[in-house]
């Protein structure tokens, strides 16, 4: 049995290929991921959408402002 078995799975994890295709639903840009801070961040829309349990919630009201 190797370690990788033992290990447990990481709740926060977001899966690569999801990242690469979600866009921001306001302005439909591309959306950099914070994984400090479990976020995707919209730039255009000045918004960050939070990742809870590894899914993203992409819905604007759920979506914290940025400050710059």
């Amino acid at each position: 049995m190797s370690d990788e078995t033992n290990r447990p799975v990481e709740a926060t994890r977001v899966d690569p290929k999801l990242l690469e295709i979600l866009v921001c639903p306001l302005t439909k840009a591309t959306l950099e991921y914070d994984a400090d801070r479990q976020e995707l961040i919209s730039r255009q829309a000045k918004l960050a959408y939070p990742i809870r349990d590894g899914i993203p919630i992409m819905l604007p009201e759920e979506a914290r402002p940025l400050t710059d």
